[in-house]
Order: structure tokens, then C-alpha cells, then sequence
């Protein structure tokens, strides 16, 4: 296989004490972390090489390897021609490696401050075949748990036998868990598999072989929990490659014999319990395959077990058992009992943990451990669980897509999720759970189907299986996503990993148009499928009648002959508190009596207004959906309100008198000033003049209202709810909208 390989400029052989070996698929948004944190200033350490294998990634992992190559002559990058996968890339990485010892890292994991220098003064001390490293669980909530294992590192020998401490092989057995002497390695005669579980072929017979051990009782390894893609929480038949991985084992304790034997029972009962632990995660297996696993688990245990062994006792033996005897509806039977069991003590256990740590936090640790709990009840298969703007209420797409569902899918129930304080404002019949209480856990765990214009809590993934649509809340103007990690200002507070391994969890993603396509599906970088449909909650303004905005007049007290214009500004992230750049009382009594002016700040900013003549405070109401209805006009900034009111054809107004500082504070994709959907203000006078002289529904303003309204609204036909539903709920093929000329147009 034809390899392309960075010129050799690595440390000479003789200065490379540890080799590590770095396969690369699919890691782009950890790759830097992983590099920094081997070749970076937290390493004192430099007798290293790094030696990076691009398996044929299809993202920029290898341009990024490349980058990084240049600046630093101990990385030298194989670009594979096609992906092998992750053993054969290791494989192809050991061959290339000068160093005394070998280290195989994942890329989208990281080292500890320190740890090569802390690992390089134990192997020089003791010269082991096989050094075990400690490491620590980076969990998805951002924090960091070492391993439940960490007892078996303490007291350690500096230099020890398996035979001596037995115990070892309880230690996780992947590749990275271990520093490899690389000749001794290379003599075993072994390489890794193909295919999931691939590490255990060598990891296995490296300590049954090793004459030497070392322990080092530091964390020098954060390994990354939960990143969707993992096996770990992947479903797929590869799991069954598990039995070819232990087949391979066994087939070197038998040609070792004289070394590893003794602790072929041992072995044994790992290989045992690794099946049956697949078996008892949820979603790893897909359900028309788990009695294939178990019939290969129970072949495997007949095939392998050792003369004199011995079940162990408790429940584990019952299981142990009935897997021999091919007992499957018996073993079927148990599993849920002893699944709940298991995991509810291990969450309960987790809780109490954080709880004694910090009391404060006791109650939301007890939250996540009865979530995860109820995570392994049955999936409610006609459960769909919606909320919008962080639990705030009914509204947007999520509420569009609910009320076409209760039309085209009535045997989906739909349950919103709301804080308690906006319970009140829920409409009558629609059926929700409070924020954070035991039925809202107990609903979510269970849906099949999940609905949102944020992300839900990272800390609440869904269950395997079900389905989870991201509608977001906006056309984007402003940068978005990933796109913020040059944006300090905007990006306050945000975890871009925890971002992007949420990406990871959405199945459907609503986009309203090509250019919201373009820049969602790079900046929520993920695997799901696009519903370039239009947005749903755009629907009731397409065709609006005009009957409608009366009736929503009326109820504000507006007379029917009044202009009523809408001034909905945005949120400015770079500011810690709301400075109103409109005098909106100076804006009424400057148009006069027959104008009314209503004022929607953003749900972030706090409404400062208090009730004056031709001003009307609507920051509370529900729906912006019937404000924008009502309007004869629009004022707004960079708010994307200004994508859905274009949708009625009415004009829109631009004040942007802040816009230099906007734009470099928090950066934007095109520049609304010269693309504007109308005219444009950015002065309080020329905001005055705009409506004053007619600009503001004059021709200059029709054609830049018309231009916009065919880049950003091409599918708005009021049936985007439809099509969302029919693909998510019905089944049905992605459906094709027309643009606004009628075309019919292919989505995403």
C-alpha cells in the first residue's frame, strides 16, 4: 500500500526514547488539543517523536497534522491512501517507530502536564517491558474522574511479574493504558486486530509475556468519556468482533504456554464478563442481533473455558450459567433486572461522591443518576419531548412542529419541557413537565423522539435509539457554532468540545435555506441529516391574513388606522449590560399620533420601558410570531427576525448605529449594510428621515427587500412544519420545497 510520508526531520534515533504512535480519523475538533498537549510547553520531556497516522480521514485531520509538522520537527505524518482502520493504522505507525519505547495514543485524547517526563524517569529507572499509566475519565460535563482502578496503582513495586500481582489484568486493557518496550514488543509475534476491540490482541499478550512490569501512580492520561463515535455508546454488529479479538488471545496463551497459562482462567472470565457486558449496554447491540451475540458468547464459553473452573458466585454466576447452557429467554429474562440494578447503584454511588464533595451540588447529581436510571426503562416509542429557548416556554419551530404533529401524527404524544416559572404561560391543552423534576427526567429518558431550538443539558444525553431534531432559532447573520473560538466577547462561557460532541447527538437538523445550510453544517460540525425545508415557524406568516393582525391590534389597543411599526433589536454579547441605542419615545413623538411603536427587546435583556404615549412595551408576549403579523413595518439591527418578517413582503428597516463595533465584536457572515432587506438608518435623525420621507416603502426599498427575500426565503411556502414532520415522525422521504419561483429544489 502506497504511503505518503513528511520529510524525515525527527530527533536522530538515538535521542527518541518514546515513540508515540497517533492514528487520526475524524478528530478534527480534538486533534489540536491531543497535539498540544504531547508536543506543547507542558511537556518538559523532548526526547520524543510522534509519529501521526492519517487513516484517510475525510475531514482536514491530515491538513492539520500537516500544519502542525511543519512547525515542529518530532512529528512526521503517513497519509494512507485509503482507511484501514484503527489497528491496521497502528500497525502502520509501529513500523515507522525509532524510539526505545512505544506509546499508542488516541488522538482525540490528551496527556497530563508533565507526563512524558514522569514517564520517561521510570522507564530509565527500571527498564520494564510494559509500563501501566494511570489516567483519568474527562467526563462530558467538563470534568475530570480518575479511574475506579487508581487503588491498583498504589504500593506497586517499581518493577514487578504478573505472577507477583495477578490483579493487573483487571486494569483496562487499552492500548494506551501501557508504554511498550519496542523490541520486546515486535519479537511477541502479535499485532492488532481488525475491527472493534482491536487493541486487546496486543494488550493482552504484552502483560502475559512481559518479564518485567512497572506501575507509575500518576494520572498521565485524560481519556475522553461519552464522544459520540465511540464503541463504547456505538450501536453496530461490530461488536461481535469482540470473539475474534479473544479468539486471537487464546491462540497465543496456547502457543506461550509456559508463561501465560497460569492465568488462562483469569483470562477467561474477563473475555466472559466483556460479553456480557455488551450485552447489558443499552443500544450497543441492534436488537434483532442480541441473540446472535449471545448464542457466539455461549459458544465462546464452551469452547474456552478452562479444565477446573469455577463459576463465580452471585448473579454473575446465574448469568455465567445460563450463557453456557444457551439459555437465552432465561438470560433475556434477568437482564433488565440485574441492568437497572447495576446502574442505578453505580449512579446512586456517583451522586453520593459529588454530593460529599460539594453539597451543593447533591441535588443535580441525584437528578443525573435517576436520569440515567430511568434511561434503561422501555422507550416510549409515541413519546415526543419538545422545548424551546431554554425551557422557556411554547414557541418557534419546536411549537410549529408540535402543531403539525398533533394533525399528521396524532398517535405521537407530544410533551413540552418549561421552567416553573413559565408554566402559567402554557397554552390550554398542550401537556408539559416542569424543568428538572422527576416526570420531566422520567419523560426524557424515555422519548423516542426530541425537539429543540437549543441543545438539551449536556449532562442529559438521549437514550440509544431515539431521535433528536435541532431546529435552532435563526437564520445566521452573526457568527454562530465554532465559528466564535476567535470571538472571545460572544463566546463567554462556551466548551467547544462539549459543543461539538453535542452536534454529535442530533439525527435532523431544520435548516430555512441554503446560505443557514452552508454555515450550520461547518460551524455544528455532526452526522446528521439536513432538512433544508424552510422554517417551520415562518408558516404562519406566509399568506398572514390581515384579519389576523387586526385582531392582534385590537387586543394591544391600537386603532385600526394607526401605523404600527415593530422594533426588535438583538442581543449584544460584548456588552455586560443592556445599553438601548434607541430613543423610542423621541422615534413615537417625532412620526406622531398616527404611528404606534412597539418595543420586543430580546429575551436575554431585561425591558426597561415604562408605558408612554404612542410606545408599547411587548417584550412579554408570547408569540413574536403574531407581533410580526400585526406590523405594518419592521426596525431591527442584526436581530434574525429580520429573515422571517421578510416572509409577509412588508418592509424592514435597518438601524445600525452601532454596526463597525458589532461586527468586529462579534463577527458576521455578509455585510447587512450593503446586502440590507430595505433601507437603512444608523442615526436616530436618519431613522426619522427614512419614515418621514417614505424611503422606507419606496422602490430602492422594494428591490432590496425582493433581492433579499430570494436569498434567504426561497422555501418559505407555509408548509415547512409539514415536511418536518413527515420525515421525522411519518418515515416519509425528505420532501423537495419549491423556491419562490416555483422550482422544486433538493435539500441537503
Amino acid at each position: 500500500m502506497a504511503t505518503t510520508d513528511t520529510p524525515d526531520r525527527q530527533p536522530s534515533e538515538r535521542e527518541v526514547l518514546i515513540s508515540i504512535v497517533l492514528p487520526v480519523y475524524q478528530v478534527q475538533e480534538y486533534l489540536p488539543e491531543c497535539l498540544d498537549s504531547v508536543l506543547g510547553p507542558e511537556q518538559s520531556f523532548r526526547g520524543i517523536e510522534v509519529v501521526a497516522v492519517d487513516d484517510c480521514s475525510p475531514d482536514d485531520s491530515g491538513a492539520l497534522l500537516d500544519e502542525y509538522a511543519a512547525r515542529d520537527p518530532r512529528l512526521r505524518v503517513v497519509h494512507l491512501p485509503q482507511n484501514v482502520g484503527l489497528g491496521r493504522a497502528r500497525s502502520e505507525g509501529l513500523a515507522r517507530a525509532k524510539g526505545d519505547y512505544v506509546w499508542f495514543v488516541d488522538s482525540d485524547d490528551r496527556l497530563t502536564e508533565g507526563a512524558l517526563a514522569a514517564i520517561a524517569d521510570r522507564l530509565r529507572q527500571t527498564g520494564p517491558d510494559v509500563l501501566l499509566v494511570d489516567h483519568a475519565l474527562a467526563l462530558p460535563d467538563g470534568s475530570v474522574e480518575r479511574d475506579v482502578r487508581a487503588h491498583l496503582f498504589r504500593d506497586a513495586p517499581e518493577v514487578f511479574t504478573l505472577a507477583e500481582r495477578p490483579g493487573t489484568l483487571d486494569l483496562i486493557m487499552t492500548a494506551w493504558s501501557r508504554v511498550l518496550r519496542r523490541e520486546f514488543l515486535l519479537g511477541l509475534d502479535v499485532d492488532f486486530g481488525h475491527g472493534y476491540y482491536e487493541d486487546i490482541s496486543v494488550t493482552y499478550p504484552v502483560l502475559l509475556a512481559a518479564r518485567r512490569l512497572s506501575m507509575l501512580d500518576r494520572v498521565c492520561y485524560h481519556y475522553r468519556r461519552g464522544r459520540e463515535g465511540a464503541i463504547t455508546s456505538t450501536s453496530s454488529p461490530k461488536h461481535f468482533d469482540l470473539f475474534d479479538q479473544y479468539e486471537r488471545i487464546f491462540a497465543f496463551i496456547d502457543r506461550e504456554a509456559v508463561t501465560a497459562e497460569p492465568f488462562r482462567k483469569a483470562v477467561f472470565d474477563r473475555t466472559v464478563r466483556h460479553a456480557t457486558t455488551v450485552l447489558a449496554t443499552p443500544g450497543l447491540l441492534p436488537e434483532k442481533l442480541r441473540p446472535d451475540f449471545f448464542r457466539k458468547t455461549s459458544d465462546h464459553f464452551r469452547r474456552f473455558r478452562p479444565r477446573g473452573y469455577s463459576y463465580p458466585s452471585g448473579l454473575r454466576g446465574l448469568q455465567y450459567r445460563l450463557v453456557e447452557r444457551g439459555a437465552y429467554r432465561a438470560y433475556a429474562g434477568l437482564e433488565p433486572i440485574n441492568r437497572f440494578r447495576l446502574a442505578l447503584r453505580s449512579a446512586l454511588g456517583r451522586a453520593r461522591g459529588t454530593a460529599r464533595r460539594s453539597p451543593r451540588l447533591a441535588a443535580a447529581a441525584l437528578r443525573w443518576a435517576y436520569y440515567h436510571a430511568c434511561r434503561l426503562l422501555p422507550a416510549d416509542d409515541n413519546l415526543a419531548v419538545y422545548a424551546a429557548y431554554w425551557n422557556r416556554g411554547y414557541a418557534c419551530n419546536p411549537a410549529a412542529i408540535f402543531e403539525k404533529a398533533r394533525e399528521l401524527a396524532p398517535g405521537i404524544r407530544g410533551v413540552w419541557v418549561v421552567t416553573k416559572d413559565r408554566a402559567g404561560s402554557m397554552p390550554a391543552g398542550v401537556e408539559y413537565v416542569v424543568d428538572g423534576s422527576a416526570r420531566c427526567l422520567r419523560t426524557m429518558a424515555r422519548a423516542k423522539y426530541l425537539v429543540n431550538n437549543v441543545n438539551f443539558p449536556y449532562e442529559l444525553p438521549k437514550r440509544h435509539g431515539a431521535v433528536l431534531v435541532q431546529t435552532q432559532h435563526g437564520t445566521p447573520l452573526k457568527k454562530m457554532g465554532t465559528d466564535l473560538r476567535d470571538h472571545t466577547l460572544a463566546a463567554r462561557g462556551m466548551n467547544f468540545d462539549r459543543l461539538v460532541e453535542q452536534c454529535g447527538r442530533w439525527d435532523f437538523l431544520v435548516s430555512p435555506n441554503p446560505h443557514t445550510t452552508e454555515v450550520f453544517t461547518r460551524v455544528y460540525p455532526g452526522g446528521y441529516e439536513v432538512l433544508e425545508t424552510g422554517y417551520p415557524r415562518v408558516d404562519r406568516l406566509v399568506g398572514a391574513s390581515r384579519d389576523r393582525g387586526n385582531r392582534v391590534r385590537a387586543e394591544l389597543g391600537i386603532a385600526p388606522e394607526q401605523t404600527v411599526i415593530l422594533y426588535a433589536p438583538t442581543h449584544r454579547d460584548h456588552q455586560d449590560q443592556a445599553v438601548p441605542l434607541l430613543d423610542t419615545q423621541r422615534l413615537a413623538d417625532q412620526l406622531g399620533e398616527d404611528h404606534v411603536l412597539l418595543v420586543r427587546s430580546h429575551y436575554f435583556d431585561t425591558p426597561r420601558l415604562a408605558p408612554s404615549r404612542g410606545v408599547v412595551d411587548v417584550s412579554s408576549h408570547p408569540s413574536i410570531e403574531d407581533l410580526c403579523i400585526a406590523a405594518d413595518v419592521l426596525i431591527t439591527d442584526y436581530s434574525s427576525v429580520m429573515f422571517d418578517y421578510a416572509a409577509l413582503d412588508r418592509p424592514i428597516v435597518i438601524y445600525a448605529p452601532d454596526w463597525e463595533l458589532y461586527r468586529r465584536a462579534r463577527g458576521v457572515y455578509f455585510d447587512l449594510l450593503a446586502e440590507a432587506p430595505g433601507a437603512v438608518a444608523t442615526t436616530q435623525e436618519q431613522l426619522a428621515e427614512v419614515f418621514l420621507s417614505g424611503e422606507y416603502a419606496g422602490p430602492g426599498a422594494a428591490k432590496r427587500l425582493s433581492g433579499f427575500r430570494a436569498r434567504f426565503c426561497p422555501y418559505d411556502d407555509g408548509r415547512a412544519a409539514e415536511r418536518v414532520v413527515r420525515r421525522v415522525f411519518l418515515g416519509e422521504s425528505a420532501a423537495q420545497p419549491a423556491d419562490s419561483n416555483g422550482r422544486s429544489t433538493v435539500g441537503s
